[in-house]
């Protein structure tokens, strides 16, 4: 039998007498089951319990509802409920006389662009329904997902739209950049505890967040739960970058929620978009299938009440023509709301007496309008100083999408400039409601101006590369002073190329500083080597002198002046090959000349190996390259990003490589990728804890193949087998995962590699597909017999590394494993009798990648000292035959071109770099990019003493 309802409070107050009579209208329709009421009024069963418990008055919507299911007149109903409402609601206190219509102390009855706060639920309509929808989620589940696309009335339903319902005790907060400080901010004052001590103990241990609201919650009655909301989940992947930080604040709130005896209940803002993002954490699964709200756009009834009971509620009115002319307009459109409420607002204060007219609406601009008229108002209100200044701060308060829209970016007050300008501009935004100025904090107030003021747009599209870049010196300048303004911290080479063309105006005082800071470490960098220079000049002066003084001695003066201008080429040569590695980012066809004409005065290798450093080809990124990979037929180069990204080229010209398309599905670093051999597959994987796999049949544009998730932690590196049937993936779970991909777009997950110790850095298949190799933090080398990938084997372990090891690579006839580490060595093992491996020796830090030649005639190896070094390996004692130098931070990964004539490398000076292996190439490169031609003052400058013979004639 259905459980009889709890009986009413006796007395006549307004709520109860209200209470009351709906259940009389029940038991006249023959006291139907709540579950059979929920079914005709499209309402839940609580909800309408709820609305005849005498608690809280319902909304009108649920009042209505419950009406027609039991029978009864929703217009009488209609009636009921404004009255219990009108004696439930003190009247504002309004100025109502007839001068008030220009009186600004009235309050405006609509926000604008900011959303309801919990002190606007008396303005809050139009979301009675969703209100219920929420409130009833929220008692039947402990972690909900509110989600929405932006402006669609998300922020104003978690404040004002809970306040309204009466959940108490409520804590609200957005993540920001530090979302465990926000966290342990807002805790500290609900419950009066020291911030700093929070933090340090959320970040800590996460899982404490749910035992300090029950010690906060001791003295409350029993069954009191706190409501922590979480506004702009989205912060969480736009604004905090520690992935660390980031996990912890989820896992702090998935524990709070879910922990037995939990005394709190989490309710997330999010934006649509970020759906995938949140999909992502199997902690929020709860919250995101069972746990979900979705806020949809507004129905005509509800758009009708949300502008007419506003106005009402400060005794205006609203003409019907414009009532019904804002409904057409904005009905069931995405994201409308910001844009009525602003719209309604500037209508507003250009009222007719009490009265919002359609003529003052048209004033406005209209709904689209609006907006960026009135932004487009305060910008020419801007001397032409200060409209820079305005440019400048919109940008820096936007976040560039990422596959996403572009999003607003909270900043800290001191990241702007104290200067009249900055201020003068910051109170006109403010005034108009296009910013937030709160604390020590700026943002803008909603994205609606993001994506309706066309001067941001076009701002924002001009140079978006530019922009990140800007954001990137941004948050690297912080680091800096808080590091004390640590030389270490400073940008050189390409970054420090790249951050120079930022215009001075866009820089704020500690930018501007840091950047200085880094271009003055350059130029002492570069007046050392210029004063090396000058010692070797006046040896080589010293030397021509010696010259000819000898040329009026004997024959063997003679014989010892060929000795002299022997030693003096050499050293010059030397000197002048080392000067244009440095001058190759600043001045490439110089450099391309020096190196080739000092390695034809003397070619020695050293020489040989700076005119191959000097020519190779950059390809700029805004992070660090992690990863990079050829295509199996060499038209296509994928370099792998800590911008989320991968970056696909065009090698169909090599000597002239061509961006053709940015693959941006991950929402962290990308570690790894690698092609099928077809070349028509793409995988790839990283921090995000992600394999992806994309179809590239038409490169330009690529599309998303599968998602294959799995690992705890990040993924570190990736192999395809050669048979195009295995992938397997290697993480910082301690694990290694085999998946199936021969039907790429269903992949089939096969056993993992459990027994290794510690991270697994590095993976490779043998070629034969047969064959597996492993890399750990363990110090070993495992290797897998997976010629049966359901059963995979562990053959062996090799040992010998002393430290990390973080690559492993086979030669193309799988004779020869090669791996690298922290112990600074390549080690060279005999597939065959891989007991004693041959140890090659000479970088000077972390060995990051190996890759063999496709002739098996020569390992590459990259280290973090910023080098790549070649060795021949054909005999049984390798040798070094080359030094690479031209990045200018470690070096992360290198790979041979399948037909072994070029190599690249992926680095964090946020270059990826194309070399020549043939010095011949070399040197035919060199001439195809020296223009215009070296002039004698150049030659006599840096060959002071040899005969100006420019080393490519035009037609070269």
């Amino acid at each position: 039998m259905p459980r009889p309802e709890r009986p009413l409070d006796t007395g006549d107050e307004p709520l109860t007498t209200f209470a009351r009579d709906l259940r009389k209208l029940r038991e006249a329709a023959g006291s139907p089951p709540y579950r059979q009421l929920a079914r005709a009024a499209h309402y839940s069963a609580t909800t309408l319990s709820d609305a005849a418990g005498g608690k809280t008055l319902p909304s009108l919507a649920v009042t209505l509802a419950y009406a027609r299911a039991c029978g009864g007149e929703p217009a009488e109903w209609e009636q009921r409920w404004r009255q219990t409402h009108a004696l439930l609601t003190p009247a504002p206190a309004v100025n109502t006389a007839p001068d008030s219509v220009g009186d600004e102390s009235l309050r405006p009855p609509y926000l604008g662009l900011s959303a309801f706060q919990a002190t606007d639920a008396d303005l809050f309509f139009g979301r009675g329904a969703l209100v219920e929808t929420l409130v009833d989620r929220i008692r039947r589940h402990r972690l909900v997902a509110v989600l929405g696309a932006s402006g669609s009335g998300k922020s104003s339903l978690l404040h004002a739209g809970i306040a309204s319902a009466g959940c108490r005790p409520v804590v609200t907060f957005t993540p920001g950049v530090f979302p465990i400080e926000e966290c342990a901010l807002h805790l500290a004052a609900f419950s009066g505890g020291s911030a700093p001590a929070l933090r340090r103990e959320f970040a800590g241990d996460p899982t404490t967040v749910h035992l300090r609201v029950r010690q906060t919650l001791a003295d409350h009655p029993a069954g009191t739960e706190l409501l922590l909301v979480v506004d702009q989940f989205e912060e969480l992947f736009t604004l905090c970058a520690d992935t660390s930080e980031r996990q912890a604040f989820i896992t702090a709130l998935a524990h709070a929620a879910t922990a037995p005896r939990s005394r709190v209940r989490v309710v997330l803002g999010v934006r649509s978009d970020f759906f995938v993002h949140c999909s992502r954490h199997a902690e929020l699964q709860p919250a995101l299938s069972i746990g979900q709200v979705l806020v949809g756009p507004m129905s005509p009834d509800e758009l009708r009440e949300a502008i007419v009971k506003p106005a009402a509620a400060v005794h205006c009115t609203v003409e019907n023509a414009l009532v019904a002319r804002l409904v057409a307009e904005a009905a069931n459109q995405p994201g409308p709301l910001p844009l009525v409420s602003h719209a309604l607002l500037a209508t507003w204060r250009r009222r007719q007496g009490m009265t919002l007219t359609v003529a003052g609406y048209e004033q406005t601009g209209g709904i689209r309008r609006a907006l960026a008229r009135t932004a487009e108002d305060v910008y020419a209100g801007f001397d032409l100083h200060q409209q820079t200044t305005a440019k400048q701060i919109l940008l820096r308060l936007t976040a560039p999408g990422e596959g996403t829209e572009d999003t607003k970016r909270r900043v800290t007050r001191t990241e702007l400039d104290d200067t009249p300008a900055v201020r003068a501009v910051l109170t006109a935004l403010t005034t108009a409601r296009l910013i937030t100025v709160d604390h020590d904090t700026v943002e803008i107030t909603h994205e609606a101006l993001i994506r309706h003021w066309p001067r941001l747009r076009e701002w924002l599209a001009t140079d978006r590369e530019t922009l990140h870049v800007h954001r990137q010196l941004t948050d690297d300048a912080a680091v800096w002073e808080s590091h004390h303004r640590d030389p270490d911290t400073l940008y050189r080479g390409v970054r420090l190329a790249r951050a120079r063309e930022l215009a001075d105006t866009a820089l704020t005082a500690r930018e501007r500083d840091f950047l200085k800071a880094g271009l003055a470490a350059e130029t002492a960098r570069t007046v050392a080597s210029r004063r090396r220079s000058r010692l070797l000049r006046a040896l080589v002066v010293v030397l021509a002198a010696l010259l000819g003084v000898s040329t009026v001695a004997s024959v063997a003066a003679l014989r010892a002046n060929d000795t002299v201008t022997a030693q003096r080429d050499t050293a010059l040569a030397q000197q002048v090959a080392e000067e244009a590695v440095t001058l190759r980012l600043a001045r490439p066809a110089l450099a391309a000349q020096l190196a080739l004409a000092a390695y034809r005065l003397r070619p020695t290798p050293r020489n040989r190996d700076a005119l191959i450093s000097a020519v190779a080809i950059p390809l700029v990124h805004v992070q660090e390259v992690d990863s990079v990979a050829f295509s199996p037929d060499g038209r296509l180069l994928a370099t792998a990003s800590a911008d989320h990204r991968v970056w696909l080229w065009n090698l169909a010209d090599a000597a002239r490589p061509a961006l053709l398309s940015m693959i941006g599905g991950h929402s962290d670093a990308v570690h790894a990728v690698a092609f099928d051999p077809t070349g028509k597959i793409l995988a790839t994987a990283g921090r995000d804890r992600t394999l992806r796999l994309w179809d590239l049949r038409d490169a330009a544009h690529p599309t998303p193949l599968a998602v294959l998730t799995g690992h705890r932690d990040s993924i570190y590196s990736l192999a395809y087998a050669p048979d195009g049937r295995t992938v397997a993936t290697a993480s910082y779970d301690h694990t290694v995962r085999l998946w199936d991909v021969r039907v790429p777009a269903r992949p089939v997950e096969l056993p993992t590699l459990t027994t290794h110790r510690r991270n697994v850095k590095a993976v490779a298949f043998g070629p034969d597909s047969r064959l597996l190799a492993t890399g750990s933090d363990d110090h070993t080398v495992r290797l897998w017999d997976v010629g049966e990938p359901t059963r995979p084997v562990e053959r062996s372990v090799l040992t010998g590394h002393d430290d990390l090891v973080v690559t492993v690579a086979f030669s193309r006839d799988g004779r020869f494993l090669a791996s690298g580490g922290d112990d600074r060595t390549v080690r060279l093992w005999n597939t065959t009798n891989p007991t004693r491996p041959t140890v090659l020796s000479g970088h000077t830090d972390v060995v990051t990648s190996v890759a063999f030649s496709p002739d098996r005639r020569q390992l590459a190896s990259a280290s973090y000292d910023h080098s790549l070094r070649l060795w021949d390996i054909p005999n049984p004692n390798p040798t070094l035959s080359a030094t690479l130098t031209g990045h200018t931070g470690a070096v992360e990964s290198v790979t041979y071109s399948p037909d072994g004539h070029h190599l690249a490398t992926g680095s964090d000076d946020h270059t990826a770099l194309l070399w020549e292996t043939d010095p011949d190439r070399a040197a035919a490169r060199a001439c195809a990019i020296a223009h215009p031609t070296i002039t004698r003052q150049e030659w006599d400058s840096h060959f002071p003493g040899v005969s100006y013979q420019p080393p490519c004639r035009p037609g070269s």
